[in-house]
């Protein structure tokens, strides 16, 4: 039976949807690639926002990250993907390092966690201002026994001056850390307010200030995370980083080719489009593990076109289909969203990815889906 999806043209087309599952097969551990997906939270719809802005549902978001884990995919936690600066605040985020890196012990998963600057309430005044608040967010996460990513920051964004402030802030921070940790650096296209950071709106000199820290404490960097949506700048980046020192792709536009790489090398993986790629990706970096690059490439490629999609500017909203793909594939009971985010992409939006979701077989139950997809589209007043 077909179900009627609405498109961007205001008419509906017929789509059958897949009747069988798709088991991805998948030999653990996973060895050639460190393979990182950053994770949604799930939120709690039975709280208001009104006392409490970012009521998660931890029982679920626990679960999700025991799910991917179980695929063997290390998690990335408390990143944009889950709603850091769109929702998220800094007393749930620290909650969820903690809670998160415990359970990572527990079932002996990989984890690193975002640290930054958003317990801020209002503009940073000095550059000092700004490290002092990535330093308490640090010490959060170290203390709960996470790996670190220092994630850009919105306050260092609108109070340094240019590159040298940069310099010192991230030095101060790398110095100081208790382990090697990850460089973020996330685009503008995923938060406008990040425009020029690095201390110019030249990419070319931004990355020589980027690189100026890495080259400058090598030992104290495990790697850094590229978010440009630029497969290029990023091969370009990658090969004059350190010996020693991974890049790991945020690029969800192109990552099948930079993780595969060329004879220079190649980039591990921190996606947030491998939240709901989760068992396929793990399959296809095993495929990789193995030698088969062709193997790797027929697997992953065709989940291109739905992670453009997902990502389509206004890009900083793809968590919205994340969330979406999350519960028609039965990982939370609802769809709902921590600050009313579920409401950021139209209805033929939503409808879109589902379908190039069940292309691909995402969901374990595709009947579930299918029957979710229809509560949502008479939601909207669309008879499916």
């Amino acid at each position: 039976m077909s179900i009627a999806l609405p498109t961007e043209s205001g008419e509906t087309h017929a789509y059958v949807p897949r009747s069988e599952s798709v088991t991805y097969a998948t030999d653990l551990p996973l060895r050639s690639r460190v393979v990182y997906s950053a994770a949604h939270v799930v939120a709690d719809p039975l709280r208001t926002g009104a006392d409490t802005p970012a009521a998660v549902d931890w029982d679920a978001t626990l679960a999700f990250r025991r799910h991917l884990w179980a695929h063997g995919l290390a998690v990335a936690e408390a990143m944009d993907t889950a709603q850091r600066g769109m929702g998220l605040d800094w007393a749930a985020a620290a909650e969820l390092i903690r809670r998160s890196s415990a359970e990572a012990k527990a079932v002996g998963g990989r984890i690193a966690c975002g640290v930054g600057t958003d317990q801020l309430t209002g503009p940073a005044s000095t550059v000092a201002e700004v490290a002092a608040a990535y330093e308490e967010q640090m010490a959060v996460a170290e203390a709960a026994g996470s790996q670190v990513v220092l994630m850009a920051s919105r306050a260092m964004a609108a109070v340094a001056k240019g590159p040298d402030d940069y310099v010192e802030v991230y030095g101060r921070l790398v110095r100081q850390s208790s382990d090697p940790v990850i460089l973020h650096w996330l685009g503008p296209m995923f938060d406008p307010a990040l425009e020029g950071y690095w201390g110019s709106d030249d990419l070319d000199a931004a990355t020589d200030t980027f690189l100026e820290v890495v080259r400058a404490h090598p030992d104290k960097v495990d790697g850094v995370k590229i978010s440009l949506l630029d497969a290029d700048r990023e091969t370009a980046l990658r090969r004059r980083l350190p010996t020693g020192v991974r890049c790991y792709t945020g690029d969800d536009f192109h990552y099948p080719e930079l993780i595969q790489g060329d004879a220079h090398g190649f980039s591990h993986a921190l996606l947030g489009v491998f939240d709901p790629l989760a068992p396929l990706a793990a399959s296809a970096v095993s495929r990789l593990d193995a030698g088969d690059e062709a193997g790797f490439r027929t697997l992953l490629d065709p989940t291109v076109a739905l992670a453009r999609h997902l990502f389509h500017a206004p890009t900083r909203f793809y968590k919205t289909g994340v969330v979406l793909l999350a519960w028609l594939a039965g990982h939370q009971e609802h769809f709902t969203m921590v600050g009313g985010l579920q409401s950021a992409r139209s209805l033929p939006h939503l409808a879109r990815a589902y379908e190039l979701a069940d292309r691909l077989g995402l969901f374990p139950d595709p009947h579930l889906a299918e029957s979710r997809m229809r509560t949502l589209l008479a939601l909207h007043g669309v008879d499916a």
